[in-house]
């Protein structure tokens, strides 16, 4: 089961019918080429990504055929003052599929990052598209990047850890099934009701309550406690809200800029 590669029928079959299923053998970064051709529905897999992109252009590669990385192309259906609730959002579908397939319950770092007793398990990467069409909304390209069969010794850094490592036996293109149904399923909920999303989040999010550090553009830096995610998806660091985008890094006080 393990280290075989994905097959372009299977994974069609575990997405469903509301997405169409791309498969590259290999690729730099499938958020590039899923911007280039977003269509809402399409979702682009790469079995081995080489130029993998996260926030801020920080970049990352993974051995072939050990994760599962991919960008989905949705329509949110949100106004704009809702969009930044979309990488919460998606982390907690990420979670869920994680929990549901593998067994191993996440935690989620502020913004969108997903962890397992502190360790990076998986990175989400979110773009805002152009309409494909004058007078249609903007698209989405949602980029995750999922940790599966790695070993210690071929994650990129100590601080990371995968499916494997935390005694999980999943094949990859069941886990991709069930976080793209999460996600649809998240998406939906977000649209009708982003409080009850918000407060999944909340309840999963490690960030909350701990002492940390913001580093803001212009070389900034902001501590406190983080107390509070506010409506709008903000971080509330000892009184003051600070969105994702504002933000270069976040980690708990007295971590090394490596252990993002």
């Amino acid at each position: 089961m393990r280290r075989s590669p994905l097959e372009p029928v299977a994974l069609a079959d575990a997405a469903g019918p509301s997405w169409t299923v791309r498969l590259l053998a290999e690729a730099a970064s499938t958020n590039v080429l899923a911007a280039a051709d977003a269509r809402p529905g399409l979702v682009v897999v790469a079995d081995h990504q080489t130029a993998g992109r996260g926030r801020l252009d920080r970049s990352w590669e993974t051995p072939a055929g050990v994760a599962l990385t991919f960008s989905a192309v949705v329509d949110p259906g949100l106004p704009d003052a809702r969009w930044p609730l979309l990488p919460l959002a998606v982390a907690v579908a990420v979670a869920q599929a994680v929990r549901r397939s593998a067994g191993v319950s996440p935690e989620l770092k502020w913004p969108n990052d997903v962890l397992v007793d502190g360790r990076k398990l998986a990175g989400i990467l979110l773009e805002r598209v152009g309409p494909p069409a004058r007078g249609s909304r903007p698209l989405a390209v949602v980029g995750i990047g999922l940790n599966v069969d790695q070993t210690a010794d071929e994650l990129p850094v100590p601080t990371a850890t995968s499916l494997r490592i935390e005694g999980a036996t999943v094949e990859r293109t069941a886990l991709f099934g069930a976080v793209l149904a999460a996600l649809e399923e998240t998406l939906a909920v977000l649209r009708a009701d982003a409080e009850r999303v918000l407060a999944s989040y909340r309840e999963q999010c490690s960030t909350l309550g701990a002492a940390v550090e913001v580093q803001l553009p212009g070389g900034e830096l902001l501590s406190g406690t983080a107390e509070a995610i506010d409506g709008h998806g903000r971080v509330v660091v000892a009184g003051r809200a600070v969105a994702a985008g504002d933000v270069v890094h976040l980690r708990r006080h007295g971590r090394s800029p490596g252990e993002d």
